[in-house]
Parts: structure tokens; C-alpha cells; sequence
């Protein structure tokens, strides 16, 4: 959506001069350095950038799993101080609880929330349907493939009905198929619930295929170097990556982020 449309649209997320410092054994390190951005209701946010650029951080104090050293986090004008069921987390290495079912895994945070059960169990089915796992209900994590437990780790994020999805690489340990058949499926389910996510890659083109906003970061310490709208319409799907507009930005945002890196080795 082109930025003055987009611009009459409600701000979920206002990160506010953020700071993130850590105080180690070699000394200090600043993590992130000023970082300012707005996130639209329903957007799709993709944050690429060279490794230790702060990315994870960034999304860890969003989340309410970090504070930030100075600045602040808004969801909804309202300062993030802690977790919240309004934000969902999926991490890359999912994050499923070894010892619970595919359904009772999806089910964590229904009861958590203390919804009746008979609503936790329609809620899970639903979400593990929309990830086509409903004939995996009652298998256990090391009875899934590594694409399967990223499945029912979205599943679960979406099943609390957050309205902010935070995902932190999580299809970055998947096999090339795998990850594609994820990536259109999440594609799918956000137009279909539309929900705002912050989504963090290091792969470019997953980044375009999926965002409306590409956010690249600098090196440490991190800033936001660029952010550049993807005006390419929705609905998308691997064909998309076939069309001259989607080179066009991939090799614009793939020579800032290798410029950053060079920066990184230096």
C-alpha cells in the first residue's frame, strides 16, 4: 500500500528511541542505538539485516522478554512492560513442550487464559487444522519433522488470538521445501486473520515474498538503515519471485544488507 494510504491507518506498534546496552565481562556493547519505527495494524514487517544487528533483540523487547535500556515500546499507546497474551512468539527452534501432544501443546495457552474446555479444544482443532495437522493430534513432538513442530508452534501462537505476531526466524532451520510450503501457508493464514507481524530473516527473498514494509537494520550497533515499502500486490506466492519488480528490490535490499555485513568484518 502506497505510504500516504497507509498512513491513515491505525498504528499498532510505536518503538520510540529505543537503546538496548549490555554490561559484560569485555566491557559494553550496545545492542541497538535509536531505533524509531512505526508498525501498522495488520502489517506485515520483515527485519533483515547482518548477524548481531540487534534483529532478535529488537523483537525480544517488543515482545516484553527484554527491556530496553532507554526508549520505549507502545502497543496500542500503551508502554510494553512485560509478556502479554496480546503478542504471540515463534522462535526458530520451536519451543514445544516434549512431554504434551500436538493438541495439548496448542491447547498451553487456552488454559493458561482459563477458557472453558470444551472452547480450548474447538480453538486448537482449528488452528491445527489450519496448519494441516489435524491427523497429528495426538503425537508427540519427537514424532513430528522439524516443519510439522514449526506448524504446531504457529498453531499455538495463533490459537490465543494474539494480535501481534512476533517471529523470530522461524522457518531459518527448515529445508528449502519445507520452508516454502510454510512460507505460503503463513502468507495464507495472515490474509485470512489478519494479524500485525514482525517477522526476522536473514533470507531476502522471503523477506519481499512475505512483507509490505522490508525493515533493513545496520550493523551493531543497530539502526534501521532503510525501510522500503513492497508494492507488489497481494495475494503472493512463489511465482512472485518471478517478476522483474521482485529482482528489482531483491538486489537493492540484498546490496544494503551485504554493504552491513562487510561493515560486520571489519
Amino acid at each position: 500500500m502506497a505510504g500516504e494510504a497507509r498512513d491513515l491507518r491505525k498504528i499498532k506498534v510505536q518503538i520510540k528511541d529505543v537503546e538496548k546496552v549490555y554490561e559484560g565481562r569485555n566491557g559494553r556493547t550496545v545492542a541497538l542505538n535509536g531505533v524509531n519505527l512505526d508498525i501498522y495494524d495488520n502489517e506485515f514487517i520483515c527485519v533483515v539485516g547482518p548477524s548481531g544487528c540487534g534483529k532478535s533483540t529488537l523483537l525480544n523487547i517488543i515482545a516484553g522478554l527484554h527491556e530496553p535500556t532507554a526508549g520505549e515500546v507502545l502497543v496500542d499507546g500503551v508502554k510494553v512492560e512485560g509478556t502479554g497474551v496480546d503478542r504471540g512468539v515463534v522462535f526458530q527452534q520451536y519451543a514445544l513442550f516434549p512431554w504434551l501432544t500436538v493438541k495439548k501443546n496448542v491447547e498451553f495457552g487456552l488454559r493458561i487464559k482459563k477458557l472453558p474446555k470444551e472452547e480450548q479444544e474447538a480453538v486448537a482443532m482449528k488452528y491445527i487444522k489450519m496448519v494441516g495437522l489435524e491427523k497429528f493430534v495426538n503425537a508427540y513432538p519427537k514424532e513430528l519433522s522439524g516443519g510439522m513442530k514449526q506448524r504446531v508452534a504457529i498453531a499455538r501462537a495463533y490459537a490465543v488470538n494474539p494480535s501481534i505476531l512476533l517471529m523470530d526466524e522461524p522457518f531459518g532451520a527448515l529445508d528449502a521445501q519445507t520452508r516454502t510450503q510454510l512460507q505460503t501457508e503463513l502468507l495464507r493464514t495472515w490474509e485470512e486473520e489478519q494479524k500485525t507481524c514482525f517477522f526476522i530473516t536473514h533470507d531476502v527473498e522471503e523477506a519481499i515474498l512475505l512483507a509490505s514494509r522490508v525493515v533493513v537494520m545496520s550493523a551493531r550497533p543497530g539502526r534501521i538503515k532503510e525501510v522500503i515499502d513492497i508494492n507488489i500486490p497481494y495475494p503472493r506466492n512463489q511465482e512472485t519471485k518471478m517478476l522483474p519488480e521482485f529482482t528489482e528490490l531483491k538486489n537493492y535490499i540484498w546490496g544494503m544488507v551485504y554493504k552491513e555485513y562487510l561493515e560486520v568484518q571489519k
